[in-house]
């Protein structure tokens, strides 16, 4: 008998085993990160990393729309990143700080929230390599605020101080201030929004041409509708559905370079556990779509 017949196996994303999830030999590096300061309402988000890598232990390696298990591309879990205790903006250094060391390994980065200001991280790190970066956001909210709550690095601020670095094509918003919508019309940008969104050919190719060559994706878990995402720490109803989203996030992946990505804001003590399957399974349907 060996240790491993009586031991579980690591908290590596989906129980993926070794040499699989080597860091040498892995094309994609999941980091948690357990930070929520900046959340409001229902600030539970620290737990939503955790909670993930938990879930997709249950995940069935093979995908039926691929035709292949595919996490043979190689999935490293990393260690959790601790909480800065300084504020939002030192948290955000360390999640860049921490992206950077793994795209200097020529890995891609993918990162588990967390609430969304942590974004901001990742894309400084590569926008850094990569100055034709745009930045696609699924989101039930514009997250455009110059400032909210005393710091310009909330979670509700997330895409203004992103903007401030590239282009940005928001999908699936529903919920937005005055100001926000202020700023909207005065830089001309036309959001996807939830009541209107289609997906048809046309309007999926609409969503692709606003991107350039290389994409970020960062994916706000309330962009689903509270029937398929209830744990989530700012729901609004209206969102999108399962389908509408892996239709759309395979479309971009077929036509872009799609360098990273995250998802944010899971609070599972606020809904069932199969929230945290659900972004379990869409975490591995997009490293899937993009290997």
């Amino acid at each position: 008998m060996t240790n491993s017949d009586i031991f579980y196996p690591p908290r590596n994303f989906a129980g993926i085993p070794s040499p699989i999830c080597d860091l040498e030999t892995a094309r994609v590096v999941v980091s948690p990160v357990p930070y929520d300061s900046t959340t409001e309402y229902r600030a539970a988000g620290r737990s939503g990393p955790q909670a993930i890598i938990d879930a997709s232990m249950d995940l069935e390696l093979f995908d039926m729309e691929l035709g292949r298990e595919a996490h043979w591309m190689g999935i490293h879990t990393s260690s959790e990143l601790q909480p800065s205790m300084l504020g939002p903006e030192h948290q955000v250094a360390r999640v860049r700080q921490a992206a950077s060391w793994v795209l200097e390994m020529g890995k891609i980065p993918v990162m588990l929230g967390g609430e969304h200001s942590l974004t901001l991280g990742m894309v400084q790190a590569l926008h850094e390599r990569v100055p034709d970066l745009t930045v696609l956001q699924f989101d039930a909210h514009a997250d455009l605020r110059d400032e909210y709550l005393g710091t310009k690095y909330s979670h509700a601020c997330v895409m203004r101080r992103v903007l401030e670095l590239c282009p940005i094509v928001q999908v699936g918003i529903r919920s937005m201030s005055q100001d926000e919508h202020r700023l909207l019309v005065e830089k001309k940008m036309h959001p996807f929004y939830a009541h209107d969104l289609k997906l048809d050919e046309k309007s999926l190719e609409r969503i692709v041409s606003g991107l350039g060559p290389n994409v970020y994706i960062t994916i706000d878990l309330d962009v689903l509708d509270p029937s398929v995402m209830a744990s989530v720490g700012t729901p609004e109803p209206g969102g999108l559905s399962w389908y509408q989203l892996l239709t759309m996030l395979r479309a971009v992946t077929k036509k872009r370079q799609v360098l990273g990505f995250d998802l944010v804001e899971l609070c599972p003590r606020e809904g069932p556990y199969a929230c945290a399957f659900t972004a379990a399974k869409l975490a591995y349907k997009l490293m899937g779509y993009i290997t």
